[in-house]
């Protein structure tokens, strides 16, 4: 089976690294907020290229430590997309926000700007934006839309591990940037593990104190903070794995190549393709097809895994029905959720692998 992530065929060499890595932390004594995570830190900053990274927890607590570190919470409005995971939401909720839902690009399932112009009232703070699948696009509309209205833009970069934009990384453009480092993504921990970018040296400072129950001094604590810290052992894995990014991005650019080229078949269709080459590292390559299900299962039955990202829309969710939208609704969300499909795009897929996934997919009737 050509499994849609593939953690065992990774390099040798890398898993000897990261024993090591282990050892070494094991070996110093010391597993919460130590050398580990400033140097691992210091390095995601400099990749990121901006002034302060902090590390947290997982993601979806990067985003809430954002918000309250920009002191929106009850009340304020942040516009966002239902086709993400739901931690994008969570989090609005959790900082207490209030999360307003706008509408898809059909060719790119990334936020409509149209549709996030309606959705803009008296009550927004920010736009969050999520670089879905490993793309960003058109950052310079986004950052010129939330000046114009005077309101913070936002990134959720769970999936887009250093891609750029007009040579800009993801998370640079706006007050922060929050990374996951859950297995899966393009950089990924050995469990769960977050952190927040920004070139805002005061924000940077209030994330420290947050993700550390609220303490500036040991004992001490200013406000109401999370406990949500990276520890030592993730950090060091990451600073391992970061040295492999690169090239494995560039893997998954090339498997990405492969399917654009020779995916033939009419009744698999393509998002778009990326305007900026290096702003898409295709933490998943989704194909689009009416007949989805049964697409899958030809699929397994091939010896290819398969995966819907994301099969329910946040605004179908039990607890964010009553969600204010788009006033013109969110069909394109809707209609996306029906008919999208994950398939494999990992650096440890063979030419051989590429291939048979792509005969698979042609051969589908």
């Amino acid at each position: 089976m050509i499994l849609m992530n593939d953690f065992k065929a990774e390099p040798e060499d890398l898993r000897v690294a990261e024993l090591a890595a282990l050892d070494r932390v094991l070996r110093s004594g010391w597993y919460v907020l130590g050398k580990e995570v400033e140097a691992f830190e210091l390095a995601w900053a400099e990749h990121c290229s901006v002034g302060y990274a902090v590390g947290v927890g997982n993601g979806m607590d990067a985003i809430e430590i954002g918000l309250r570190a920009l002191d929106i919470g009850a009340g304020d409005e942040v516009i966002t997309t239902p086709m993400t995971a739901f931690a994008t939401v969570l989090a609005i909720l959790r900082a207490g926000a209030i999360p307003v839902l706008a509408d898809i690009d059909p060719e790119t399932a990334l936020l409509d700007h149209a549709s996030v112009e309606r959705c803009i009232g008296p009550k927004t703070k920010a736009v969050l934006l999520v670089h879905l699948y490993g793309q960003m696009r058109e950052m310079g509309r986004w950052t010129a839309l939330c000046e114009k209205h005077g309101i913070a833009l936002l990134e959720d970069c769970a999936q887009s591990h250093l891609a750029r934009w007009s040579g800009k990384v993801a998370g640079g453009f706006g007050r922060f940037g929050a990374y996951s480092f859950y297995p899966t993504k393009n950089l990924g921990a050995m469990g769960d593990a977050g952190a927040l970018v920004s070139n805002d040296g005061v924000l940077a400072k209030r994330a420290e104190v947050l993700r550390n129950y609220g303490q500036s001094v040991r004992y001490h604590h200013k406000e109401i903070g999370l406990n949500s810290r990276l520890d030592e052992l993730q950090a060091a894995l990451l600073r391992v794995r970061l040295g492999r990014l690169d090239g494995f991005t560039e893997r998954r650019r090339e498997i990405a190549n492969a399917y654009r080229e020779r995916i033939t078949n009419p009744q698999c269709r393509l998002l778009a393709k990326p305007i900026q080459a290096e702003s898409h590292v295709y933490h998943l390559f989704v194909v689009i097809c009416d007949e989805r299900d049964k697409l899958a299962q030809h699929l397994k039955s091939s010896g290819v895994e398969t995966y819907v990202h994301y099969p329910v829309p946040v605004h179908v969710q039990s607890p964010c029905k009553g969600l204010r939208c788009d006033p013109n609704g969110l069909s394109v969300a809707e209609s996306h959720a029906r008919v999208c499909l994950s398939i494999p795009c990992h650096p440890q897929m063979s030419d051989a692998d590429v291939s048979t996934v792509i005969d698979a997919i042609n051969a589908f009737k």
